[in-house]
This record gives structure tokens, sequence and C-alpha cells, in this order.
């Protein structure tokens, strides 16, 4: 029987995680995190650094390089009072993560706004080491304000501003302070494009030993960005899916990945994280878009929630793949920025990827959904496993290897 994602309820993707479970702070060493690897129904506790060997021969992992900004700002008003503001995402003059983070001097972002009844009206500011930010509210859209930000000394990237005066953004659920360590230990190795207000956590486990490890077993890798949006940690309301809307984030793509990819079709592809999987996915399904549409403008390059259900006659991976290919050549780029809303769910038929590296998540979330898309109803058995074995949870918890 076909499942239809769309009337799948979440009631159904409920497990009992005590707070005691979930990993408030990174072990000292990053890769000594345990690793449970379910292979075929079976599951095997390892630890992480036993990664590389049990791979399947001629694996090509691709990782997510997004690199946390210190998307958090407190500023001081006169009165003494803080209002804390966090950016989500870019406006303008550019909605573009990667444009935005260059931009000098102003900026609109979409943000959150704690204690926004403190803010009457007008400027409040913030001073850094030599310089301040000044922000102000533009409108109130839902849920969320457009704050123009503006600053001195102009010519700094704003990048650079949120480097000097912002905070890393901690997922709720750890529900404590920042610590020195988490700047470091909140970011992967290989995070290199800044933009995003969640780490992709399945790549925190990953050290120097563990990638020359896997160079030594010829295990290949390849890196895309997507930059992980708060919506990550948003709760699933709805009763039904239909009913809840998937966040959009922001992706990126080069020409030599998607050759590379084309390379590896038929071998496995496992991606290292649910953002990673989500990309990949997401590469096929605009594939299957410019397939259909060639000379769709590069703006309109976005995968809808539900795109992957509602297409009548999928292609093969190699032509939604050598289509990408081709719209580049033709929009002569080496490179794509395009949008994803996709909903990976049980009914979800995997185009690209063979496997997933990641940690556990939170009951009742699209990464659980995603996960049971990919091993079925053997998440339960997964999680109890991991529940009975001590395993730590969430964004500093411990990692899995799910090969179905």
């Amino acid at each position: 029987m076909m499942i239809d994602p769309k009337k799948l309820a979440i009631k159904d993707f409920v497990y009992e995680l005590p707070e005691e479970r979930i990993a408030k702070f990174p072990l000292p060493e990053r890769d000594q995190s345990k690793l449970l690897l379910y292979r075929q129904g079976q599951i095997v506790d390892h630890t992480f650094t036993d990664l590389p060997q049990l791979l399947p021969p001629n694996t090509l992992l691709v990782f997510n390089d997004t690199k946390v900004v210190q998307a958090r700002l407190l500023f001081q008003k006169e009165t003494g009072g803080f209002v804390e503001i966090f950016c989500l995402e870019p406006v303008a003059p550019y909605r573009e993560v990667q444009l935005a983070m260059q931009q000098t001097g102003n900026c609109v972002w979409k943000c959150l706004v704690g204690n926004n009844k403190r803010w009457k009206s007008g400027k409040i500011s913030l001073r850094f080491d030599g310089g301040m930010l000044q922000a102000e509210r533009e409108a109130q859209q839902e849920g969320h304000f457009l704050i123009r930000f503006t600053w001195e000394p102009a010519e700094l990237p704003f990048a650079e501003v949120l480097e000097r005066c912002g905070k890393l953004p901690l997922p709720p659920y750890l529900n404590r302070d920042l610590t020195p360590e988490d700047h470091t230990r909140y970011q992967t190795i290989y995070a290199n494009q800044q933009g995003a207000v969640a780490a992709p956590t399945a790549g925190l486990h990953f050290t120097d030993r563990v990638m020359a490890s896997l160079q030594e077993q010829n295990i290949a890798a390849a890196y895309l960005t997507l930059h992980v949006g708060a919506g990550t940690f948003r709760p699933v309301k709805a009763d039904v899916m239909e009913e809840h809307e998937m966040h959009a984030e922001q992706l990126y793509l080069t020409k030599p990945l998607l050759q590379r990819l084309l390379k590896q079709l038929g071998k496995p592809i496992i991606p290292v994280g649910t953002t990673s999987m989500r990309s990949l996915e997401s590469l096929y399904w605009l594939g299957a878009k410019v397939l259909q549409q060639p000379a769709l403008p590069m703006q309109e390059l976005q995968v809808s929630q539900w795109q992957a259900y509602e297409t009548k006659e999928p292609p093969a991976a190699a032509e939604a793949l050598n289509a990408l290919l081709q719209y580049m050549e033709r929009q002569g780029t080496n490179y794509l920025h395009a949008s994803t809303q996709i909903i990976i769910a049980p009914g979800y038929t995997f185009r690209i990827c063979g496997g997933l590296i990641t940690n556990f998540h939170q009951p009742e979330s699209t990464l659980l959904l995603l996960v049971s898309a990919l091993i079925g109803e053997d998440w339960r058995k997964v999680y109890q496993h991991a529940l009975q074995n001590n395993y730590r949870f969430l964004s500093y918890g411990d990692s899995s290897l799910l090969l179905p």
C-alpha cells in the first residue's frame, strides 16, 4: 500500500525522550561519540572512529560546509533593559546569504525580536570593538520583524559585524548559556560558508583523524552548502503533515559537485546529516524541474514541499543531474543558488542517497520523518536501542550510520 505523506499524523512519530538523555555539552573529543550502525535491519554499537571501516566500499560522503554565524544580537536600551534580535534570513539588498554576508554599511534582515514590548520606537544601538551597530524596525510580519541594520565603520562586511558583536545561537533545547568551548564545538571542522543559524550536527563528530582514516579506506568526500535555518527546530504543530509548512533553506552547488555525483551514480552516495540529504535529493528535483522547463529563470530554482510526490513521471537520476549541468552551461555559470522546502517523509522514493550519517532527533520532528522514510518502521527499533544503551541525543549527542 502506497503511503500518502500528506496524511501522516505526527503523533505516530513520538517516543519518550527523558531530559537527562539530551546531551547538554559536547564530549571532550568529537570522534569518541558512540556510533550506532543499522545495516539491513541489524543494529551494532560502535565508536565514531570506526566509521571508515563500516562504510560500503567506494562510498562518496557528501558534507554540508555551511558555517554557523553569530546571529544573536543583544542590544541594551538607554533605560538599561535588553532587546535580543535573532537574524533569520536576509531580505535586502540581497536575499542570497553569501551576498548578504558581504554587504557593507546597511542591510535588512528578517528577525525574531525578544523583549519587543520594551522597544518603544526608533533605533537601538550596540557598541562593539571599533564600531557601532544600530537596529530599526521597518515592518512586522507574521511572527517576525524586518529589521534595518546600519553600522560604522560602514566598510565592514555584515559577516564581520556579526563576528564582532553577535553570539552563537545554540539550539533552544540545550536550555543553557553559551560557553567559550561552544565557539569551536558547535562548528564542523570543515565549516567554510557563513550563513547558517544552526549547525549541521551530524558533521560535529568528524576530526582530522577520522578524515585521514577515510582517505586511507578510499572513501571520497564532496561538499555542498545548505544554510540551516531556525525552522529546523520548529515543532510540527499540525495534526497531519499536509497542514505543516516546511521552512525554506538556501542551497548552493557547483558544477564539479554535479559532475562528481554523476560519476558516482550506481555506487553508494551517503550524506553526512539530514541537511546534506535534503540538499542531494533537492538537486535531483531541481534537475527534474529544468528538464520540464529548460528556460526556467534562475530566481525560480526552488523545490516546493510536495514536488517530489506530485511529479507524474520522475526522470532517471542521471537524466535529472545532466539536465541541471546543461542548465548551468546555458546560463554560463559554474555555481547555482536555489531554495528548497522539500519534505522527506515515509512514501518518499530516494533518488540519490543510499544511506545516512545522522544524530538522534527530537520526537514529532520532520527529521524523524526523514529517518523513517529511509529505514521505515525500524526507526523505532533504532531509537529504542539508543535509549536502552545510553546513547546521547540531539545536537551534541551521539551518531548513527543508517544503511537500509
